[in-house]
């Protein structure tokens, strides 16, 4: 069997807080393998950003095991961990404050260049720059602009270039395209799905955009509270939701089908239940139609087709 190019076995991160540990991401499990998309989704809050920072350690992880190449990442040391950064990297959400504002665009793709000494000699930089700017749209007369003076499209491809300065395999994409017009979100998407087709890149896909996540992804992963709630492929989550939440999230996608105007939404009420030191059981159970006394107990992923896994005692039995 194959390994997974990026694995994560009871992955936890929880925060200190006055009122207690804040559990942001609790006992996730993840296969991503090369050449996939995995698409993560969930409201905001759920620990969908944090799950990606914390598998490339740019936060420690509280418990668990984060596994690159078959190697746990969360036993290295700083050394090995450099190297290791070279082929994990990310897009982040912001295009603008993810930028340094005092460097150019040249200097900011080179940047990472010139850390890791991948590349030596100024021309040979300045060849390897215009080359990734070449590759993620960018015009070379950009070279010396500044972020300020560009919009947010031509700021997020410089947050690309950079990422793919080191030859990565593996980018967590943490909502690279939600602050941008949609238009231009088509665009960056093209791209990100051109960019792995050609160079055999694997993507953790962070979204709250149903429709963006069925678009680029090949597997799907439902996050609540911190909590994975249902992973299956792209076509079978939106065939064959199971779990109620996932339900709840595709009957709020938009639609321009005329046949579908009066189906029902599927709309959540009662109280989150609160993600400091919660309660054993399933944390949508206060929001949950179809709750039982079941749902008290802690639920865990079960496969419940090919490749379908669901957290929920009702549906998933």
């Amino acid at each position: 069997m194959t390994t997974p190019l990026i694995e994560t076995k009871g992955l936890k991160k929880y925060f200190n807080t006055p009122g207690g540990s804040l559990h942001a991401v609790d006992n996730v499990d993840l296969k991503i393998s090369s050449g996939e998309t995995l698409g993560v989704v969930g409201e905001s809050g759920c620990g969908k950003s944090t799950l990606g920072r914390t598998i490339l350690r740019l936060v420690d992880a509280t418990a668990g095991e984060v596994l690159y190449d078959g190697q746990n990442i969360l036993n290295f040391s700083q050394q090995q961990m450099r190297d290791v950064r070279m082929n994990m990297q990310m897009i982040f959400q912001d295009p603008f404050t993810s930028l340094n504002p005092r460097l150019s665009v040249g200097e900011i793709i080179a940047d990472p260049i010139e850390v890791s000494r991948t590349v030596r000699g100024r021309r040979e930089i300045r060849e390897k720059v215009r080359e990734l700017m070449d590759v993620c749209g960018l015009p070379e007369r950009y070279v010396n602009t500044y972020p300020h003076e560009l919009d947010g499209g031509r700021r997020q491809r410089i947050g690309m270039a950079r990422a793919l300065a080191l030859n990565p395999k593996f980018i967590v994409c943490d909502e690279p395209v939600s602050a941008l017009d949609v238009s231009i979100q088509a665009q960056i998407l093209n791209l990100l799905m051109d960019l792995q087709q050609s160079k055999g890149l694997s993507y953790m896909f962070i979204t709250h955009n149903l429709c963006v996540v069925r678009h680029i992804s090949n597997r799907i992963m439902v996050m609540y509270m911190g909590n994975v709630v249902e992973v299956a492929s792209r076509d079978d989550l939106f065939s064959h939701p199971t779990h109620p939440y996932t339900k709840a999230l595709l009957s709020a996608i938009p639609t321009t089908d005329l046949s579908r105007r009066n189906s029902a939404r599927q709309i959540l009420k009662g109280e989150v239940a609160n993600p400091v030191d919660p309660k054993p059981g399933c944390r949508f159970n206060p929001r949950c139609p179809y709750a039982t006394k079941s749902c008290q107990e802690q639920q865990t992923l079960k496969e419940i087709a090919s490749g379908h896994y669901v957290a929920c005692s009702v549906f998933a039995g």
